[in-house]
């Protein structure tokens, strides 16, 4: 009887063949050493070729996280640190339908007064209200057209009180930002206030002024 080989038996004739190939085998790796070296060292040179790329990555990974937090800690130095921005820090525009949905919000939707007037007026003194020449209802039509194009979340768009409040979400960290726009007529027209205040951080890195300036750029536009 043959024995087993490899889940197989093998008979005296296969054995003679199996011992031919070992043989021709032995002969060729003496004539040809070179051939067997991928065989044995392709994982080593496969890490040997990976890692430079792996190296590689991790530093772009590392330059591009470095980077982030320097840009990010150069527009905290630049804006002050406040959460809370307004046209008319004299007579803010309140919040009313969007107060419950702020319930869990770390900051409150009260304005902090004169206090955070002063850091706004110094940080952002191009800030205030928009005058519109045609009277309070076009006007209310115009800034819920133009909350809508900005993709915010309309919450309330109370035309007799002539408030919006709606919900701005950023774009990469996806915080929510509650936004109030008021509109009132006036002796030749009618104005347009806006206040942007973020849930939670206590300087929202220069973002609620340029969501307010985006709002007014596409209003008057």
């Amino acid at each position: 009887m043959g024995r087993l080989w490899s889940g197989r038996r093998i008979g005296h004739g296969e054995r003679g063949r199996c011992r031919a190939c070992a043989d021709a085998a032995r002969q060729s790796a003496r004539d040809n050493p070179h051939d067997l070296v991928p065989h044995f060292t392709s994982k080593r040179m496969m890490s040997r070729r990976l890692s430079p790329i792996v190296l590689a990555v991790a530093f772009v990974m590392a330059a591009g996280t470095a980077y982030w937090l320097w840009r990010w800690q150069k527009v905290a130095r630049s804006v002050p640190s406040i959460h809370d921005i307004t046209t008319d820090t004299q007579d803010p525009p309140p919040f009313v339908a969007i107060l419950p949905l702020r319930a869990s919000a770390s900051n409150s939707a009260e304005y902090g007064g004169e206090s955070i007037a002063v850091l706004q007026r110094a940080g952002y003194p191009d800030l205030g209200p928009a005058t519109l020449a045609e009277p309070a209802g076009a006007a209310f039509n115009r800034a819920l057209t133009a909350a809508r194009e900005m993709g915010w979340e309309i919450v309330a768009a109370d035309s007799g009180d002539g408030r919006i409040e709606a919900i701005a979400t950023t774009r990469w960290l996806r915080f929510k930002d509650d936004v109030v726009v008021r509109v009132r007529d006036t002796e030749h027209g009618s104005r347009v206030d806006v206040r942007s205040v973020s849930r939670i951080g206590r300087s929202d890195l220069g973002t609620n002024a340029a969501r307010i300036r985006a709002f007014l750029a596409r209003l008057q536009s």
